[in-house]
């Protein structure tokens, strides 16, 4: 293999002599990039939310979902999370929440809250995969998502307050 050099007059060239393969990447890089420019949030970017219930606080470290496509892909996908962590869903004003388990592999409790932060409906141990329509008859201003059993480990209630910088004080 030759080494390239080039004059500042020939970076198309560069592309040219790159092998098809090579290019291949840079094309799923770039890909990659502009989906994340794109507002779907990174795995791993945890912000702490706590609950209070009759057995104490628990907290937990929660993926917050705040623009629509990460509204819509939510926990899709993954195959697994952490006792001590989920997703929030913070829908901005509410509204009737409709959700589904398609394309979640990990059993789910869900967590429906007010604007207030208190617990307005739980949905249990939530199928995976399933196209199911799951929510309340309530308007939701936020919805948590944690792993199945959770909500009845930690005694949840409806009435038990969610502490996280979404909800008011």
């Amino acid at each position: 293999m030759t080494d390239l050099q080039l004059s500042p007059a020939q970076p198309i060239a560069a592309w040219r002599a790159l092998p098809r393969a090579a290019l291949f990447f840079v094309f799923a890089a770039v890909l990659l990039l502009l989906q994340a420019a794109n507002g779907v949030a990174e795995e791993g970017k945890f912000e702490p939310l706590s609950i209070e219930t009759a057995s104490g606080t628990h907290d937990f470290s929660v993926e917050v979902m705040r623009t629509q496509p990460e509204l819509e892909k939510g926990l899709m996908f993954r195959t697994s999370m952490p006792q001590d962590h989920g997703m929030l869903f913070d829908f901005q004003t509410e509204q009737s929440v409709m959700m589904w388990m398609k394309n979640t592999y990990i059993p789910l409790d869900m967590v429906f809250m007010s604007r207030a932060g208190r617990v307005i409906g739980i949905v249990a141990n939530a199928k995976p995969m399933s196209e199911q329509i799951l929510g309340i008859v309530t308007p939701s201003f936020a919805v948590l998502e944690l792993n199945a059993g959770v909500a009845a480990k930690i005694g949840l209630k409806v009435g038990d307050r969610v502490e996280h910088p979404i909800f008011g004080p």
